[in-house]
């Protein structure tokens, strides 16, 4: 059977439900954008303009967990390449918003720069194993901008194939989106039915609906784009202080988001997707490296199933700042618990520092752990051609089963993950290839995986409609 781990029992979901509906119903959420309070209204809820705290009655949220759209398949501009979400697969998300870099090859943590951008998505892109993009650093300083932003989208997807996943809190951007969409990937219909852009709302916790964000999804909504609802309360900080309180304001801050998303465009796809993290009561900061962050993000993705909502997790973290001992405990642990509770969107490749640092070996070495975590998923198979009853009579005692036929079979077909990063030899083949390091390896990879990596071009009217969309951004930007 396969491997995995459970947090909360079926009545303990069922109580965070409940108590769930209890907080929406009585406390409720500010909702900064009056649009947004204006739907919900609509919808039913109770609004106090003054206070702009909305109450969301049981059955407005029952009605609004019926009407989303909980399977969709997901596409981006690689031809062929798709993702069933909801539907048993995993991958990864290259996590976004580092603010630095650290420079394995030099050791030294510096500034980004767009070459750092450029060889980060390009990486992810190559990796098989990245489905979902988040711009993982600052990408130019005018991206609030027509100018910067369009040049952004625009590089986004000439360089990154599969599917996006982003935001921005400039609702008067929206329409600048919608033409690159229009030109990449042939108008809003075309982009309903590809989904190859997923939006991050972000509640600001505790239970505040934020106005930027989401408004810049209202702005967006007639193109269907799904909705990952990404609250980031912090256990002790912006939540309360037991890891139970911190699980249920995460749970309120997502489904009353899901209402309001509900209540805009009915049907819209959600993607369940909170970051539920934890306080250094030592310091006050997040404890990004925190078992007790891994443990609440493996009881968010139990919330989803429950929901019966796609599941987006959180769990490749670190507080350090660049790739030690310390570096792979923490992420070993998150990885594998998170993992094993079985979203199907993990956030956080390659980053170090909470989240502030960019590490492009940290990526492959991310993505390795992974591959190790969901070979650990997978368990120990029941089927009768792998019992091998048979060939332990034949073999008997004091035999060896390195010659069976069974024995070769099954080193290729799941048995055994056999990793080809880092060190697997003898100590002496170590010594005599100079005591490589595994960083050093996973240098080697990333330029390895860079020298091989194409994106697809645009074709020649795409890219004459992207230049001339261009000019008329930088037109504006002036």
């Amino acid at each position: 059977m396969q491997a995995r781990v459970q947090i909360l029992a079926d009545d303990e979901k069922a109580q965070v439900h409940e108590r769930t509906l209890k907080v929406l119903g009585a406390v409720g959420m500010r909702c900064d954008t009056a649009e947004g309070r204006r739907i919900l209204a609509e919808a039913g809820a109770r609004v106090d303009e003054a206070t702009r705290m909305v109450r969301f009655p049981p059955e407005l949220v029952e009605r609004s967990l019926a009407q989303v759209t909980k399977e969709l398949t997901v596409h981006g501009r690689r031809p062929g390449w798709s993702f069933p979400v909801n539907a048993g697969g995993f991958t990864l998300l290259a996590d976004g918003g580092a603010t630095a870099v650290f420079d394995a090859a030099t050791g030294e943590r510096r500034p980004t720069t767009h070459a750092d951008w450029l060889a980060a998505t390009r990486l992810h892109d190559a990796l098989d194993d990245v489905g979902f993009y988040w711009c993982p650093i600052d990408y130019a300083l005018d991206y609030e901008q027509p100018a910067g932003f369009v040049r952004y989208y625009a590089d986004v997807f000439a360089t990154f194939g599969k599917h996006v996943q982003d935001s921005f809190g400039t609702p008067a951007l929206a329409p600048w989106l919608k033409e690159v969409l229009d030109i990449v990937f042939g108008g809003r219909e075309a982009v309903r039915a590809q989904m190859p852009l997923s939006f991050l709302i972000t509640p600001a916790s505790p239970l505040t609906i934020e106005h930027d964000f989401t408004q810049t999804w209202l702005e967006l909504r007639d193109y269907g784009l799904p909705v990952a609802i990404m609250p980031m309360p912090l256990q002790g900080a912006t939540a309360p202080g037991s890891r139970l309180g911190t699980l249920l304001a995460a749970n309120c801050e997502t489904i009353g988001t899901l209402c309001l998303v509900q209540a805009a465009a009915p049907g819209t796809p959600v993607i369940y997707a909170p970051v539920i993290a934890s306080m250094d009561p030592r310091t006050g900061s997040y404890a990004a490296g925190a078992v007790e962050h891994a443990v609440l993000c493996a009881a968010g993705t139990e919330m989803a199933r429950y929901y019966g909502l796609p599941a987006e997790s959180s769990g490749l973290c670190t507080q350090t700042y660049e790739p030690d001992l310390q570096t792979a405990w923490e992420k070993a642990n998150g990885a594998l618990l998170v993992t094993l509770s079985d979203p199907d969107v993990l956030v956080g490749p390659g980053l170090l520092g909470g989240a502030t640092i960019l590490c492009l070996e940290q990526i492959v070495m991310d993505v390795e752990m992974i591959r190790l975590a969901r070979q650990a998923r997978t368990g120990i198979p029941v089927r009768d051609d792998l019992w091998l009853d048979e060939v332990l009579d034949r073999v008997g005692p004091c035999g060896s089963f390195l010659g069976e036929r069974s024995t070769r079979q099954n080193a290729r077909h799941g048995e055994w993950r056999l990793s080809d990063l880092g060190v697997q030899g003898s100590w002496d083949a170590w010594r005599a290839a100079g005591s490589p390091s595994t960083v050093a390896a996973a240098r080697e990879r990333v330029e390895q995986l860079l020298a091989e990596q194409v994106s697809p071009p645009f074709s020649d009217d795409q890219a004459a409609a992207l230049a001339d969309l261009q000019r008329r951004a930088d037109a504006a930007s002036r």
